[in-house]
């Protein structure tokens, strides 16, 4: 195995772990930054109130998204390890 192959495995493996943890990171932050709208527009200063919608909306997206990002994860796994051979030999 070349650095370059080995490089570029480590590329594809950074760039899914990066998409499948913005897909879940997302929708929170914006619901985050919503109720953080609406407590700075209303005065409320209650700490707790922004955690329950973000912990909603990443449950709903884990549940939505989920075969998706499974899937996305099998064909990577299953590229490298059909790989394998050409890597070694």
């Amino acid at each position: 195995m070349t650095p370059e192959v080995a490089v570029d495995l480590f590329r594809q493996a950074l760039w899914l772990t990066g998409i499948m943890v913005a897909v879940v990171v997302m929708p929170s932050l914006l619901i985050g930054l919503v109720v953080a709208m609406f407590q700075a527009a209303t005065q409320i200063n209650e700490q707790t109130l922004s955690f329950l919608p973000r912990l909603l909306v990443t449950f709903l997206t884990l549940i939505w998204l989920g075969p998706w990002l499974t899937t996305q994860l099998i064909e990577f796994t299953d590229t490298l390890y059909r790989s394998i051979p050409g890597l070694i030999g």
